[in-house]
């Protein structure tokens, strides 16, 4: 009984890392083109605009597993230094479910005087209204606890994030503050949260402009409440075809923090650790990309990974991409 247990907490401790967040988890599909999931400073960065669709499963074969959708939008007001955007998600894991809409405005300064340059500086703040729910009504318990109410428990708030990014030919960097306000959820009767602040810190650049191009980057973030850092080392390849563009890459995902598990009465620690490989084809104005992602350790829910499908479209571009002489994806579709 105590091995079940001392198993049962290590593998909430390891999940609680990467999912048990308030808004959008951050999983890896800012990789495919999609920095304004995370990064509001990012509407609008280039003429035009863009949509992304992604569907997310972990553990096929694990029931009420983790799962998400989002649908995103956001597009440059012609003539202008604006950006808006739009984001509508659902969040499903386990008996814990949430959705929720985000509407953005970005304003983008042009740091220079020519304008095929990409040298910009860019601010953003998104306003959202997320719906938490907690389906009780199936826990059961011989004794009553007077803290499970046996209901179908919901709470909506609101929350905002902001932050800012820098686009400089092909390097970029970005700081955001997710679920900035101290407003929390009021959903558990045992524990509430009011500080549900996360800080998300990436940089990349992208190396080479012949038809082969390759793109490490980094993302940190940070959880306030939980004290919980983890940093995505990521590293992508580009080759242009006849039809368009392939490209793929690898992210590693570590955790800072570890958890204690005990096994036949050997004591270890183990951190989260995920290896993340993404493919990805764009052809004339449509992006189509699968990411799977597998997680390392001795303590594991389940053997199996996750699996992410993400569907693109982008619209406006006058010039088909040669706004800025740079191969910057972000900016230039």
């Amino acid at each position: 009984m105590k091995k079940l247990i001392s198993l049962l907490f290590s593998c909430m401790f390891f999940c609680s890392l990467t999912w048990a967040q308030e808004g959008i988890p951050v999983y890896f599909d800012y990789l495919s083109d999609n920095y304004y999931l995370v990064h509001p400073s990012m509407a609008g960065i280039g003429e035009g605009g863009k949509v992304r669709l992604t569907a997310r499963k972990q553990w096929f074969s694990v029931d009420e597993a983790p799962s998400l959708q989002t649908l995103n939008a956001h597009y440059r007001i012609p003539q202008t230094s604006s950006g808006v955007g739009a984001i509508i998600f659902n969040d499903a894991n386990g008996y814990h479910s949430q959705t929720g809409v985000k509407l953005t405005y970005a304003h983008h300064l042009q740091m220079g005087p020519e304008i095929r340059i990409l040298n910009q500086l860019s601010f953003g703040l998104s306003a959202g209204f997320i719906q938490s729910s907690l389906d009780e009504s199936e826990f059961r318990s011989v004794i009553p606890d007077p803290v499970i109410s046996g209901a179908n428990n919901s709470v909506g708030y609101f929350n905002v994030d902001f932050g800012m990014s820098y686009n400089f030919m092909e390097f970029y960097a970005h700081f955001s503050v997710l679920n900035a306000l101290g407003s929390g959820r009021d959903l558990y009767t045992a524990i509430e949260f009011d500080n549900l602040r996360r800080y998300l810190i990436s940089a990349g650049y992208i190396f080479g402009r012949s038809e082969w191009r390759v793109e490490p980057s980094v993302l940190l973030q940070l959880t306030e409440f939980t004290e919980e850092t983890t940093v995505d080392f990521n590293a992508k390849v580009y080759r242009d075809v006849s039809f368009g563009t392939v490209w793929g890459g690898l992210s590693y995902r570590r955790s800072f923090d570890g958890a204690q598990f005990q096994v036949d009465g050997t004591f270890g620690e183990q951190r989260l650790q995920l290896f993340s490989p993404i493919i990805g084809l764009n052809y004339n104005n449509f992006m189509f990309a699968y990411t799977y992602s597998y997680q390392s350790g001795d303590i594991r829910l389940d053997n199996g990974g996750f699996h992410q499908i993400t569907l693109g479209y982008q619209f406006g571009q006058t010039d088909r991409g040669s706004k800025y002489d740079c191969y910057c994806p972000a900016a230039n579709y």
